[in-house]
């Protein structure tokens, strides 16, 4: 090897050594900072993804155009994007992989909510004239602080040369549509190491309750139309059948276990008091904790309605439109994600303009806490559950998860509410998002940095599943319902 090849070699060494020197073996304050400055790069990619999904205001399943705004960042941002996954045309899975490492996954909503929307610059109700949905549960938040949050980490990734993978899951209608329960089933999860994800919210926390496990079936009774006053024994009341449905129904309910919810509405009971009805509909929430015990209560149930058409003379089909699974809570992860959470809601702060917002959204909703509290991070609290349930569940159940929620409405603002959905898309909200990218971003990467963290997580989430745990789906084979929001805000 001649001096100058020597020279060259040596050189290439030492770069190399370099390298392998710049790799960061812990998550310690100089890389909490380099992660910090690249969500801050993304503070207005976020604002305005925000605003624009907001005024979308697109339902479950027709999210065409917030989901190709955060497609198209992303790929900008040299991720890999997937689209239509799990037969959902705006489902999406992105990708940004330096090398063989753990995969950390960030999930994404956009879905807005129908039949509520709410001028942003407005203090008390005033919908917006000729919508028919809105973001009154904050998902345009969600959506583009997970995007955010997930290009600040391939940028970290690539500066550092680590090698890893990030993704963010756009999942579509969580609003009813259980659009990660399809992701789930498909295996969009099979190699994820850890799952993050944050929601809006009047308060800032980890997520530590679980939630309901839930099935949603549609009925239809079919009977004989005859004229109800002149010919009533030439008819059978399809109405009738769901009437006595739902009696049985309600003297079911003493006899199942604590925690059971059972509830549901008519959806078509006729079109004139003096024809008797040939077709009635209704629709039926069913929820429990235990999935076990839910689907003996399902069971329940269509015995219900079997029982009822027989007694009645109709018949009865139905159609299961969805289920989920409760959330499974890694008690492994809290703790590393409070911490980021507490130092990122720190920064927090709400200018004397979007006070005054605040707090005459308050004003509006007869609420008297003092906002300014919702910005201090609530300490750790275990809770057995909350009563609603989340498509999250399901994931859970086949990755270990943590989600937490950040305050982008003032204190006693309820979610669904024409005040969330004012509170999305103001600068209050904005602001949120951008305190749940830094979150998500850093616990991603000390993800990435802690793989005995990691398998600590695994090894819980294994012991939580018990030795004969296998997923399925709460909704068998059924492909994804498409048109569910249609009857809610009018066919397409």
């Amino acid at each position: 090897m001649s001096s100058f090849s020597r020279a060259i070699f040596f050189l290439g060494a030492l770069t190399i050594s370099a390298a392998a020197q710049a790799q960061p073996a812990a998550f310690d304050l100089s890389v909490r900072q380099a992660v910090d400055a690249y969500v801050d790069a993304q503070a207005g990619p976020i604002a305005e993804d925000a605003l624009k999904i907001w005024g979308f205001a697109e339902p479950g399943f027709r999210e065409t155009r917030s989901s190709a705004l955060l497609q198209t960042r992303l790929g900008k941002a040299g991720f890999t994007v997937k689209n239509g996954v799990a037969g959902m045309p705006t489902a999406f899975v992105a990708s940004y992989r330096t090398g063989p490492g753990h995969v950390i996954a960030i999930l994404a909503e956009f879905d807005a909510l129908p039949g509520i929307s709410q001028d942003a610059t407005a203090t008390a109700p005033k919908p917006v004239e000729g919508a028919v949905a809105g973001h009154a549960c904050g998902h345009n938040l969600l959506g583009s602080a997970a995007v955010g949050g997930a290009i600040a980490v391939s940028k970290w990734l690539h500066q550092s040369g680590f090698k890893g993978e990030i993704r963010v899951y756009g999942a579509p209608a969580e609003e009813g549509g259980d659009g990660k329960a399809y992701m789930v089933r498909a295996g969009l999860f099979s190699d994820v190491d850890t799952v993050l994800h944050w929601h809006p919210a009047d308060r800032t926390a980890v997520s530590a309750s679980t939630s309901q496990a839930n099935i949603k079936t549609d009925f239809t009774f079919h009977g004989l139309s005859s004229h109800a006053a002149a010919a009533p024994e030439r008819g059978r009341s399809a109405m009738a059948g769901l009437e006595v449905m739902d009696v049985a129904i309600n003297y079911m309910r003493q006899f199942t276990p604590d925690g059971t919810r059972i509830h549901g509405i008519v959806t078509e009971g006729g079109k004139a008091p003096n024809v008797v009805p040939a077709i009635a509909k209704s629709s039926y929430y069913v929820r429990h904790v235990d999935v076990k015990v839910l689907k003996d209560l399902q069971a329940r149930v269509l015995k219900a309605a079997q029982g009822a058409a027989m007694a009645t003379e109709t018949t009865v089909d139905w159609q299961v439109q969805g289920g989920v699974y409760p959330m499974l809570i890694n008690d492994t992860l809290l703790d590393t994600v409070h911490d980021n959470l507490e130092q990122a809601a720190a920064k927090l702060s709400w200018s004397a303009g979007e006070q005054a917002y605040g707090q005459a959204l308050q004003k509006s909703m007869n609420v008297k806490v003092d906002m300014t509290g919702a910005n201090r991070t609530q300490p750790v609290t275990r809770m057995a559950m909350t009563g609603g349930s989340t498509d999250v569940g399901d994931i859970s159940y086949v990755v270990p998860t943590v989600g937490f929620a950040v305050a982008t409405w003032p204190q006693g603002t309820p979610p669904h509410s024409w005040a969330s959905a004012g509170g999305s898309g103001s600068t209050m909200g904005v602001k949120g998002a951008v305190v749940a990218a830094h979150v998500l971003a850093a616990s991603a990467v000390q993800l990435m940095l802690s793989p005995d963290l990691i398998a600590r997580a695994k090894a819980e989430l294994k012991q939580k599943q018990g030795p004969d745990f296998q997923y399925q789906s709460l909704f068998g084979d059924r492909a994804p319902p498409l048109d569910y929001t249609d009857k809610l805000v009018g066919a397409r």
